[in-house]
């Protein structure tokens, strides 16, 4: 039962659009990682789905040092696809008769440390969708860090998917771009209140509306975009 459920959940998926599914087991770890969510609703879910769109690659090499107003659109409809996504398949889940929570793809609820009600990137990280870089964002093997990403908590029984033995290797790429210097060697390095404190310069000097950045994205690109020649 769990791999037709599974199989069911990731068609569903692609066929909306997403560009990867996958499963990870919601551990006490990941639970008390959870924020503005009831304890007692959390611990219902034992399992997370992870769910990554890939973001255009002409839009994320048209950014040079700072975010455009098409990054902006593009960022804000990529969520709204992945939150309708999420939602269908939450609400498939539930007419099966068992519970599911979909979970915001961007509403930060602590933007001091840029936290939202759980860290999908995390979810996707052990879901084995890629790893957390340098650059403090999901990369995956194939298109780097251009990737949004959403969660659906769930009691829908289903396989989990195993985590990826694979980190940024001797790639420093992000370090030379970070316009706000808050990549360091080290993931544990990164500098969360450098990042914002740029997040807001970049706000209010470029009237984006919205704390974005995507710099680091565009040198952040995975082996397919490299094999194509994405613009350095």
């Amino acid at each position: 039962m769990e791999r037709e459920n599974y199989n069911q959940l990731k068609e569903m998926a692609l066929d909306q659009g997403i560009s990867l599914f996958g499963v990870a087991k919601m551990t006490d770890s990941l639970k008390q990682k959870v924020i503005g969510i009831s304890r007692q609703i959390v611990e219902t879910f034992p399992f997370a789905i992870s769910l990554a769109f890939r973001l255009s690659n002409s839009v994320i090499d048209d950014i040079e040092d700072h975010p455009t107003q098409i990054y902006l659109h593009h960022y804000r409809q990529v969520n709204y696809l992945l939150d309708r996504v999420a939602l269908l398949l939450s609400n498939f889940i539930q007419k099966k008769g068992y519970q599911a929570l979909p979970i915001p793809a961007s509403q930060v609820i602590d933007w001091e440390h840029q936290r939202g009600h759980l860290s999908h990137k995390l979810i996707a990280s052990e879901a084995g969708l890629g790893w957390i870089g340098r650059n403090n964002l999901l990369v995956t093997p194939k298109w780097g860090a251009r990737v949004r990403l959403v969660s659906i908590l769930t009691d829908f029984p289903l396989l989990t998917d195993k985590k990826l033995d694979m980190d940024c290797g001797d790639c420093y790429k992000c370090l030379k771009v970070c316009p706000a210097g808050a990549i360091g060697e080290k993931k544990e390095d990164f500098n969360h209140l450098a990042c914002f404190e740029q997040l807001k310069e970049f706000r209010k000097k470029w009237n984006i509306g919205h704390y974005i950045c995507g710099v680091c994205l565009k040198v952040c690109k995975g082996a397919e975009n490299e094999k194509i020649g994405g613009v350095e």
